[in-house]
């Protein structure tokens, strides 16, 4: 059990890696608090969780909002006194399509959900994570922040956006023993697929396949296992690193 006995919030974690991040982070012996905005997706995983003897409680809330990310933090503490491990996961993508085509209103939420996230839950989580002597963040980048795509550009920044910020929360954390690492997943099995793709046909699969040398999409199981080292004892010397589970794309 490499986490036993840790607690775990993992955001977006009603489906796609977040899921996969939650279930194994639970059969490591990690209390996880399954967050999301969609309470069908959140109550199902947290229910396929204990229905295995594992335990998970649920915690609805919008990452970009700091009303819910505090409530998140106290939801926390009040249900099991601590917490040691923050999973930013929630993550949001405009369309597949030329950066002039985007809305303003879909630039804002891109960057609410995926960088505004990270500020909030600093402001709430460094402080238990100082009073308790240390902690980890594992934010869930993207390949996107390090070899965009065409028709990405702006998930593309954000992503980049991630990818920065976690290499300056660990300088700034470290001396708190608050450590800091992100992974960029590649394009995966994961709702947001046809997102980024566009459309999701099977050339248009074909083609992002052919992209990754070894010869598939990612799935939630490869996020998850590469989230559960670096959230394990087994990284405790390791912090400002962005981890590619992208099966060559980045070489």
């Amino acid at each position: 059990m490499r986490l036993q006995q840790k607690i775990a919030l993992v955001t977006g974690a009603g489906s796609g890696f977040g899921e996969g991040i939650a279930k194994r982070f639970a059969a490591e012996g990690c209390k996880v608090i399954v967050n999301d905005l969609n309470h069908d997706g959140a109550t199902r995983v947290a229910a396929e969780i204990t229905d295995r003897g594992d335990e998970a409680q649920v915690c609805l809330g919008d990452v970009s909002k700091d009303a819910d990310v505090a409530a998140m933090m106290t939801f926390a503490l009040k249900t099991w006194g601590r917490l040691d491990i923050l999973v930013n996961n929630a993550g949001i993508s405009h369309r597949n399509q030329s950066m002039l085509e985007v809305t303003e209103a879909e630039f804002d939420r891109v960057y609410q959900v995926n960088v505004k996230s990270l500020f909030l839950t600093a402001r709430h989580a460094v402080p238990v994570f100082r009073r308790q002597g240390g902690g980890c963040f594992v934010n869930i980048a993207s390949t996107a922040g390090v070899r965009p795509r065409p028709g990405l550009v702006w998930y593309n920044g954000s992503k980049g956006a991630v990818i920065i910020i976690s290499k300056a929360m660990a300088v700034e954390l470290a001396a708190d023993k608050i450590r800091v690492n992100c992974i960029n997943p590649v394009a995966g099995e994961t709702p947001l697929l046809k997102t980024f793709m566009g459309e999701d046909t099977p050339a248009k699969r074909a083609q992002f396949i052919a992209s990754i040398p070894l010869g598939r999409l990612s799935q939630p199981r490869d996020i998850a296992n590469a989230a559960l080292f670096l959230a394990s004892d087994d990284a405790d010397f390791i912090t400002g690193a962005c981890l590619e589970v992208d099966g060559g794309r980045c070489v």
